[in-house]
């Protein structure tokens, strides 16, 4: 017998006359739902354990991970409270597991799914009055908040969005006004980082039985997962999640503000908490983090910028998603939806097709909009060849070495290298939801079709997120031992102005690249078809898995 279920087993709770739940894997928390407010030992939970699910992707082994390390300690802290706990290993469907469960149990309640996939999977079960979903009590805010903020309708922005949720909630508001003059501190929070203040050591924790068990399975089962393993990395029980937490609050938050949009190779993370993993599956809960940092005496640019992240931007991509079905309703039409999960290119990397067990009765694998027609396959850089572009190369390092990166470097290095290079967007959103731990369809849909990619127009921005090197180079040290100059021969900023050339015709109506196309139209002719021979050439290259150097390419 395992550990894990030899300690279950020692802690069990008699499981008659229970009121049963499903707890999904995104709602490990007893602080909101039926778990916070009924009494433990009238209750009992249902987890899953489900290859079904690891098998849809190519998910990073950390994220694997972390996943099954708190879904375990979940299991254990509840039956320590006194709840029935009936922990399930399967094969199959949420939706189809359920079925038998509910066979012995009767009909059983959960929190509305955060994730439009699960909410697919278990609609039979809802319509034959099995499963009855209650309100989600982990978001921050509602969807007749996010359609007051608008009552117009699209396109949405999120400033709007987020001016509107400050005054309902009066936070960082004093007599109906901003506190410090200003909504938001953004245009403050912009600082290069040199090196001072250190960047914060991120903190390790206890390899415990269950992390060794659960590293054993990954290994065992799953090892065809890309990515490293860390298990001293990993915050697996409630205590732990905590400690990150507080870590983040003293280490982080102090300097987060002004550095927010800084990038290093000498630290994936800088000032940013790191917390968004437990975030987005409740072991740490927003209501807890705001009123947290509300409390702090924190510089007002640290404590608004945190502030919007979570109350924000994190809430708003949520109702965009909800609200356009994943991007399946757009106001120009419906795009095309993919039939089955993406690998995102994993498959042209390992040269073997990813063993998915799909089938038609399976959620779809999600929308592909491309509002500029990018389509291009995603090169074997993304996953850890080397390109010779060593901003590229650098952070896809970080992000199989730990499932994580915070939000310039996957805007500004990897989304706007996916833009320029016009990959497909589908392809590279599911790249995301595979690498990173904390990517799940609400949340990484709108920030890699929506935002990252311009792949829905300007649904929910105001223009593509896309930059040469100068930014590169200006917000991070990606530069420095890098084949190509930043300021004389880097093929990014070819690349750029080559985008924006090509696009003329859907973005010269754009007020925010009115100037920036001004530019373009002066840009010497000869350039111009240069910036289009780069793009051809590292749009090949790469494509073969070739690295880039300053001798391949093109001779003007």
């Amino acid at each position: 017998m395992s550990v894990f279920r030899s300690l279950l087993d020692k802690k069990q709770s008699d499981f008659s006359d229970r009121r049963w739940l499903f707890v999904p894997y995104d709602q490990l928390s007893d602080g909101i739902g039926p778990l916070a407010r009924e009494d433990p030992k009238s209750l009992g939970i249902i987890l899953i354990e489900n290859t079904w699910k690891a098998a849809r992707r190519p998910y990073h082994k950390q994220k694997l991970a972390l996943i099954l390390t708190n879904l375990r300690n979940f299991a254990l802290e509840q039956a320590d409270r006194g709840v029935a706990v009936k922990y399930v290993v399967a094969h199959e469907a949420y939706g189809n597991a359920l079925e038998r469960i509910i066979a012995e149990t009767g009909p059983i309640r959960m929190m509305t799914p955060a994730e439009r996939e699960l909410w697919v999977d278990l609609q039979g079960l809802v319509k034959k009055g099995d499963l009855e979903f209650v309100p989600h009590e982990g978001w921050l805010t509602t969807k007749e908040h996010f359609h007051e903020s608008r009552k117009k309708g699209p396109p949405w922005r999120m400033d709007v969005f987020y001016r509107y949720i400050r005054q309902q909630t009066r936070i960082l508001m004093e007599k109906g006004k901003p506190l410090g003059g200003k909504l938001s501190f953004d245009v403050e929070n912009r600082l290069a980082w040199k090196g001072d203040p250190p960047a914060p050591e991120v903190p390790t924790f206890q390899v415990d039985p269950i992390k060794r068990e659960v590293a054993d399975l990954i290994e065992s089962k799953l090892s065809h997962h890309p990515g490293q393993l860390d298990l001293h990395r990993l915050p697996g029980t409630k205590s732990e999640a905590q400690n990150l937490w507080t870590w983040a609050k003293s280490e982080c938050l102090p300097s987060f503000g002004p550095y927010q949009d800084a990038m290093s190779k000498r630290s994936s993370s800088l000032f940013h908490t790191r917390i968004s993993t437990l975030l987005n599956i409740h072991r740490l809960l927003p209501a807890d983090i705001v009123d947290d940092v509300l409390g702090m005496d924190l510089p007002l640019p640290s404590k608004e910028g945190f502030i919007r992240q979570v109350l924000g931007w994190r809430e708003f991509v949520h109702h965009v998603h909800q609200t356009t079905d994943g991007f399946r309703t757009l106001p120009t039409g419906k795009p095309a939806v993919e039939e089955k999960p993406g690998d995102g290119g994993y498959s042209r990397w390992a040269g073997k097709t990813w063993p998915d067990k799909w089938s038609r009765k399976d959620p779809d694998g999600g929308a592909k909009p491309s509002f500029l027609g990018a389509n291009n396959p995603l090169p074997q850089a993304y996953w850890g060849e080397e390109s010779g572009l060593n901003c590229l190369d650098q952070v896809v390092a970080q992000v199989w070495r730990e499932g994580y990166g915070h939000h310039i470097t996957r805007l500004m290095v990897l989304a706007n290298l996916a833009t320029l290079l016009e990959l497909s967007p589908r392809e590279i959103t599911d790249w995301f939801w595979i690498a990173y731990g904390d990517a799940y369809d609400w949340v990484v849909e709108p920030n890699v079709l929506g935002m990252g990619t311009y792949a829905v127009g300007d649904l929910m921005t105001t223009k593509p997120y896309t930059s040469g090197a100068a930014y590169i180079n200006k917000m991070g040290d990606f530069c420095e031992n890098c084949l190509f100059d930043a300021k004389n021969n880097c093929p990014i900023t070819n690349l750029y102005w080559g985008f924006l050339d090509r696009h003329q015709e859907s973005l010269k109506n754009n007020p925010r690249l009115r100037m920036i196309m001004a530019t373009l139209r002066k840009r010497n002719k000869s350039l111009r078809q240069y910036d289009q021979k780069v793009f051809q050439r590292l749009t090949e290259t790469l494509k073969d898995g070739a690295r880039l150097t300053p001798e391949s390419l093109p001779k003007k």
